[in-house]
């Protein structure tokens, strides 16, 4: 059986080492029942990521790199080591180290006892409690919105077997949402509660607008409410709108004629505003353009 950690990476090159050395016990453990491969996606690195992961590859045979030829994001990248990584199981894991190395054998536990999907359930992490209480509200909106199943706390610190992943490939998105992806397409899956860690060395590259827009678009790949939210209030809408037009006749008030103008501007632009959203990604879905170019110079992929 093959196995193949896939690791997500974006100038990380200082933190490459300190990773390997925490993940080098994990997969000479596996090594005893799998043949285990570890595959970094290097993100269109600038800062000698893509030299740290060489010097990796000239010590272990078993090391191999695919790099893009611009920054896609995380979840663009995600989707590139989903359709090109090898291997009966797979499993995901950033370098950074909030998400432990050493809980990929828990995955494979869990694999070996039946399970198609095994991932990290993010029970609590060492952050600021206001960006922390965001996350858990970012969670559970979706999840009460959701079109089809979501879970929970979840992220793409996960194990997948390879027919889980083939289904998710299916998928032809412009802003792929790979966690809803995870959920929608079922399968046997098992949640490990853990605590995210801080990162053990370097910056994170995530910061508030970018996790604001994320968290957008998220809820616009897992969700259609906001198309469909124009009709339900519509006739609380139209309700509102004829009664303040009454008071209005009767009482000659200009200012009921200012807020009911503001309303229907209000609920028409909103609509408006929606709408033009889905319109944009079916637009950008429509256009069949890749989300990733491999940079082949900088690429060792691995064999079959």
């Amino acid at each position: 059986m093959r196995l193949t950690i896939i690791c997500p990476v974006y100038n990380e090159a200082s933190v490459i080492p300190l990773f390997f050395a925490r993940l080098a016990p994990v997969v000479k453990t596996l090594s005893v029942r799998y043949r285990v491969d570890v595959l970094f996606l290097n993100n269109a690195s600038t800062d000698g990521t893509f030299d740290a992961i060489e010097v990796l590859r000239k010590e272990h045979p078993f090391v191999y790199v695919i790099s893009m030829s611009a920054n896609v994001g995380y979840q663009r990248s995600i989707e590139c080591g989903l359709r090109n990584a090898k291997g009966d199981v797979m499993t995901f894991i950033d370098v950074d180290c909030e998400d432990p190395p050493e809980m990929i054998l828990q995955f494979v536990h869990g694999y070996e006892q039946g399970y198609d999907i095994v991932y990290g359930e993010r029970a609590a992490r060492d952050e600021n409690p206001i960006v922390s209480s965001l996350r858990k509200l970012f969670y559970r909106i979706v999840y009460s919105i959701r079109d089809e199943d979501f879970i929970l706390d979840m992220a793409e610190f996960a194990l997948l077997t390879a027919e889980v992943r083939d289904a998710i490939i299916r998928d032809q998105s412009s802003f792929p949402f790979i966690r809803s992806s995870i959920a929608r397409v079922g399968f046997k899956r098992m949640g490990i509660p853990y605590r995210r860690q801080r990162r053990i060395a370097g910056k994170t590259h995530y910061n508030l607008l970018q996790m604001t827009i994320f968290a957008v678009a998220g809820i616009l790949a897992a969700s259609t409410l906001s198309l469909r939210l124009p009709i339900y209030v519509l006739p609380f809408w139209l309700v509102l709108t004829g009664v303040l037009g009454a008071a209005q006749i009767q009482t000659g008030n200009a200012w009921l004629l200012l807020v009911n103008a503001l309303l229907a501007c209000t609920y028409l632009g909103g609509t408006a505003a929606f709408i033009a959203l889905y319109v944009a990604r079916t637009y950008k879905n429509s256009l069949g353009r890749p989300n990733y170019v491999i940079h082949k110079r900088y690429t060792h992929l691995q064999p079959d």
